[in-house]
């Protein structure tokens, strides 16, 4: 799928332009001549955008007015047409038009979504496929729009628990390279114009090697920094290293635990939208672990649907797998014996996003201590190995 830009004459001889979402120039032209338009002028618009190019507020905006014009009982394509002309943004757009007239050519709305995989998810398109076939699709919509809101939240916690030891890790290499590159070195200049280099502390001799050694070889140290993190792009890339990695996220001392919170939340939140759907039980694991967002989770809900197709629950096999709290595995078995695992999967992630939001808050301020000592630490240490010189020569030149 790419965007195409054309230019087309009316039967009134009116020239209109627009952009247009197909596979090729020629499937443009076709769809345009089937509008009773003659085609003039067609080319490919060059997208340099990362991701979908849709903010998920923009789609939540979209999803909410789509379902409350259903709900007032407006035909589908004419909420489309609305809702592509009042659209801003022109990614989506550009997609709204195409699903429009996909949906004018006999589609469903569904399988018109599917045309833009990058927009609308599996799951999106699950539960819209779920509300055409059950006609309660305003009511799916909402219900979509509702976790969209709380999937953001989530993964704002997930950048808020990452970002803070990165930032601070990353403040640190900037001051130790300001330090060994300048700070030393003119501290080593001062000495020698003293006379007293070779009279200096061990500790002194040991900090001025270090910045003269990192100096000395600062275009090696940045190769190998550039190798470093080249590697370990590369590593994260095979799926043995994105297994190694996520696996290590969530067994790390403070931040493994929050993790596997916001784990549990999203897991809940994704699989209870689903089932309250109508999403079948496989399709609906299925598709929380296809995004879930970490390798190993991934496998294990595989691992759990595999045993549901044998004829198993849900809740014996995430037991085997040790991957969730013994609370939430009783929690779902009991939703499955009185036949409520929707909501109580909705029960289990409300608590949980709860109680993400004080772990974070709990990491940060277990983690802001723990940094500023390392910090303080170093340069503490870079300080007092300068400044015993200078109380030595001070103490010096006193006594004579």
């Amino acid at each position: 799928m790419a965007q195409f830009a054309w230019q087309a004459r009316a039967a009134s001889g009116e020239i209109i332009k627009g952009v247009m979402v197909a596979d090729n120039a020629a499937a443009v032209d076709k769809r345009l001549r089937a509008q009773q338009l003659n085609p003039q002028k067609i080319s490919k618009k060059l997208a340099l955008s990362f991701g979908s190019g849709v903010q998920a507020q923009e789609l939540v905006k979209f999803v909410r007015q789509f379902a409350t014009m259903i709900d007032a009982g407006l035909p589908l394509v004419q909420c489309l047409d609305i809702l592509s002309n009042q659209e801003e943004n022109p990614v989506l757009k550009a997609a709204l038009i195409d699903i429009k007239q996909t949906v004018e050519q006999g589609a469903t709305f569904s399988d018109a979504l599917k045309r833009h995989p990058k927009i609308f998810d599996d799951l999106f398109i699950n539960l819209v496929h779920a509300g055409e076939v059950g006609g309660i699709l305003d009511t799916i919509l909402n219900r979509l729009a509702t976790y969209i809101e709380k999937n953001v939240k989530l993964k704002r916690q997930v950048k808020g628990a990452l970002s803070y030891p990165i930032t601070v890790i990353g403040i640190m290499v900037i001051v130790m390279f300001v330090l060994l590159t300048w700070v030393i070195p003119a501290f080593e200049a001062m000495f020698a114009e003293f006379g007293a280099k070779d009279a200096l502390p061990g500790i002194t001799k040991m900090v001025i090697g270090i910045s003269n050694g990192f100096v000395s070889y600062l275009p090696l140290v940045i190769l190998g920094a550039g190798g470093s993190v080249f590697g370990a792009s590369q590593f994260y890339r095979r799926p043995a290293g994105k297994r190694f990695v996520h696996k290590m996220i969530l067994t790390l001392p403070i931040l493994g635990p929050t993790m596997k919170k916001i784990t549990v939340a999203r897991f809940s939140r994704t699989l209870g939208t689903l089932l309250s759907s109508g999403v079948p039980i496989l399709d609906a694991v299925e598709i929380v672990a296809k995004s879930a967002g970490n390798v190993v989770v991934e496998e294990g809900l595989m691992f759990a649907r595999s045993k549901i197709s044998e004829g198993r629950n849900l809740a014996d096999p995430l037991a085997e797998l040790n991957m969730f709290p013994g609370m939430v595995v009783q929690m779902i078995s009991v939703g499955e014996q009185t036949g409520a695992l929707d909501q109580m999967l909705t029960k289990i992630a409300d608590f949980y996003e709860d109680e993400t939001d004080v772990a974070v808050a709990s990491l940060t301020s277990m983690l802001e201590p723990i940094m500023m000592v390392m910090i303080g630490g170093i340069v503490g240490v870079v300080l007092v190995s300068m400044y015993l010189p200078i109380f030595s020569l001070a103490g010096n030149i006193k006594t004579e």
